[in-house]
């Protein structure tokens, strides 16, 4: 009697355990990744096992855990991935009740992604210059893509590698569909001569500027603001062409331990709430809540001129496998 009374509570205990919990895999600032889950876990109980990953590790590891997945929900990182993982069916569909606050460019990935992918923040791309060594070499402000494969920055620019960095990836796509395949990649061979190297992580512009390593650095512009906030020299670029963003994603992983958990995470991030921008975060993503709050230095980039960015083209594998390759073969390997 007492041993059958002894499994009850175990399996009462387990099972409260089992509703009680949530696993996340976070791919955005690992600041807000804290913030956010801690927030969550305040306001439902519910407690959260968060490990920072970026967004190839989460892909990699959702790949290698595809038949007994220990992680319930992704948030944060770019989109690119995540529409990988929907295309190989490591996401579940899911269409929360709080889609109709959202903007327009999140429930267009949504849909493309056949309601597997949901944007949460977006991101915009361009470049941060130190002021100081501009200034040191008598040298005017970029202000557009073109500016950068002047003479004048030889040796100056530095950005990320497609090869290992999704950013850097985002750049290469970006450029493709501003220009046109063939002119995109004849200017990244001509910016090649400028840059003085390809960074395996599309983060490390902000220090590299910062420092004074590298006088250009492209990247999506939210990471140069700690710095800036940090008192270095930086002004960030909005390119006068035109320039390409990321929409930050959110999904829920096939065959989560944790559905209903994931689903009530899923709710409230999506709410204006949880998606309020304050000063003290130093990060410049619009969020997806029309009514969540940003200050007016966030609420700058959604005047910024932007390319129609094809999300379901440069998502597929078999796109961006074909780009990267292309882009190792004629123009990491381009004479300076």
């Amino acid at each position: 009697m007492k041993t059958k009374a002894l499994a009850l509570a175990v399996s009462v205990l387990l099972t409260f355990a089992t509703h009680a919990q949530l696993n996340i895999l976070c791919s955005t600032d690992a600041d807000w990744c804290e913030s956010k889950t801690r927030e969550f876990s305040i306001a439902t109980g519910i407690k959260v096992n968060m490990v920072r990953k970026a967004t190839g590790e989460v892909f990699a590891q959702l790949r290698a855990e595809a038949n007994n997945p220990k992680t319930d929900l992704w948030y944060g990182g770019t989109h690119d991935p995540h529409l990988q993982a929907a295309n190989e069916g490591l996401l579940e569909p899911y269409v929360s009740a709080n889609m109709k606050d959202q903007a327009a460019w999140s429930s267009d990935l949504l849909a493309k992604s056949k309601n597997q992918v949901t944007g949460i923040y977006r991101i915009t791309l361009g470049f941060g210059v130190n002021r100081e060594l501009l200034a040191q070499k008598k040298l005017k402000m970029p202000a557009c893509w073109s500016d950068l494969v002047k003479p004048e920055f030889k040796g100056e620019v530095e950005l990320s590698n497609p090869t290992t960095s999704g950013t850097a990836y985002t750049i290469l796509a970006t450029m493709v569909q501003l220009m046109g395949e063939d002119k995109g990649f004849e200017y990244l061979r001509t910016l090649h001569k400028n840059v003085n190297r390809y960074t395996t992580s599309g983060t490390a512009q902000k220090q590299s500027v910062a420092r004074g390593e590298s006088m250009i650095g492209i990247t999506f512009l939210d990471e140069f603001i700690p710095e800036q906030f940090a008192g270095a020299p930086i002004e960030t670029v909005l390119p006068c062409e035109g320039t390409g963003y990321s929409v930050g994603a959110m999904s829920l992983v096939k065959g989560g331990r944790n559905p209903q958990n994931a689903k009530k995470f899923f709710d409230w991030a999506l709410t204006a709430d949880a998606q309020t921008i304050r000063d003290q975060t130093k990060v410049i993503a619009i969020p997806s809540n029309k009514s969540a709050f940003a200050p007016e230095r966030v609420r700058a980039l959604e005047r910024a001129k932007l390319i129609d960015y094809d999300f379901v083209r440069f998502g597929a594998s078999a796109e961006r496998r074909r780009l990267i390759e292309k882009w190792d073969a004629t123009v990491r390997t381009a004479p300076k």
